[in-house]
């Protein structure tokens, strides 16, 4: 199939290599120094046994315009991200361009084919207007859950920390002949891609972490193991859990995994730094509102109070804007003193 990857960062770095080296026809929507190294050198993948693989042969595009038309897109860009690029994707669409979003968090579509009250109703907090989904049509998309660790660690070099799971699932609950070439297509590149009839409990379950690890770890500079560790962070991370496992069961989903036994998963990770604590030291926009500010929505539609997750989204917000205006200011700086 003919795949493009819209940004190689960690996640989209990983997933392209091992697709290109099973023989998809891919090719990487980058910018900047990536775009440059993919040209030049291909795209790189450390394994944790010390071993690399290298996807030499790909095709590399400095705007989607250029990728030309597609089977499927994979948009490995985080959520806040999406805005910016929404106009541009259409341009690799053919009549059955199927998309697979890999953000973390509640994504844009998640009320397209939903049975509750709310269908089609668009998630203000990542998708203000339904912007968005104007232009990204909730009809082409298959969801997709993010499971893997992976850090870029220079630009075209991916590391991989663990994991290999990216369960898949059309947004009806239907097993679509669409979504399990695709589960073909990432098992073939040595991915664990399980079709799923209710992906929206997979998203709950991967964002039960993420919502309450990512911006803990970002506020204390903590890695996993380190805050699953503390004894105040850990009570906090079961404060926040139990506010969204309470949200979840008002939209229909119940957790499969004890609260407990997340917790312990976490841990298990090891001192590895979450997404959100990297964007921090990076001076990058954090994900913040797709990861809480979308489940605070959730909470008032559902009339359920979230004081822990008001309040960790309060805090996280505010380094996020914190973070923001440092990175502003510091070209600055580094110019004055003469250091740039």
């Amino acid at each position: 199939m003919r795949i493009a990857v819209v940004g190689a960062g960690a996640i989209g770095a990983y997933v392209g290599v091992r697709l290109a080296l099973a023989g998809e026809q891919v090719t990487f929507v980058a910018r900047g120094a990536n775009l440059e190294a993919l040209r030049s050198r291909g795209a790189r993948l450390l394994l944790p046994d010390g071993s690399e693989q290298v996807a030499s042969t790909v095709a590399v595009a400095a705007d989607c315009a250029s990728a030309g038309t597609q089977d499927v897109v994979i948009l490995a860009v985080k959520a806040h991200q999406l805005g910016a690029i929404a106009r541009d994707v259409p341009s690799m669409f053919g009549p059955d361009t199927t998309l697979v979003p890999m953000q973390n968090g509640i994504p844009y579509w998640y009320f397209h084919g939903h049975a509750g009250p709310h269908a089609g109703r668009p998630v203000e907090a990542v998708d203000p207007g339904g912007v968005i989904a104007a232009a990204l049509a909730p009809r082409r998309v298959v969801g997709c859950v993010v499971y893997p660790a992976t850090e870029l660690v220079a630009p075209g070099v991916v590391r991989l920390v663990e994991g290999d799971r990216f369960p898949l699932g059309e947004p009806d609950g239907s097993r679509s002949e669409r979504v399990e070439r695709i589960a073909t297509s990432f098992e073939r590149a040595g991915f664990k891609a399980p079709v799923l009839d209710d992906i929206r409990s997979e998203i709950w379950l991967k964002l039960w972490g993420n919502l309450t690890f990512n911006p803990i770890s970002a506020l204390t500079r903590a890695t996993l193991v380190e805050l699953c560790e503390d004894p105040g962070t850990r009570q906090l991370a079961v404060e926040m859990m139990t506010e969204a496992q309470d949200v979840a069961r008002a939209f229909g989903v119940t957790m499969r995994v004890p609260l407990e036994k997340r917790i312990a998963g976490a841990a298990r990770v090891g001192h590895h730094k979450t997404s959100m604590l990297q964007d921090v030291e990076a001076g990058r926009a954090l994900e913040v509102d797709a990861l809480l500010g979308s489940v605070v929505e959730l909470a008032r539609l559902a009339g359920i109070a979230t004081p822990h997750l008001d309040a960790v989204y309060a805090l996280t917000r505010l380094l996020g804007s914190t973070t923001a205006a440092q990175a502003q200011r510091a070209p600055v700086a580094a110019h004055r003193t003469g250091t740039a």
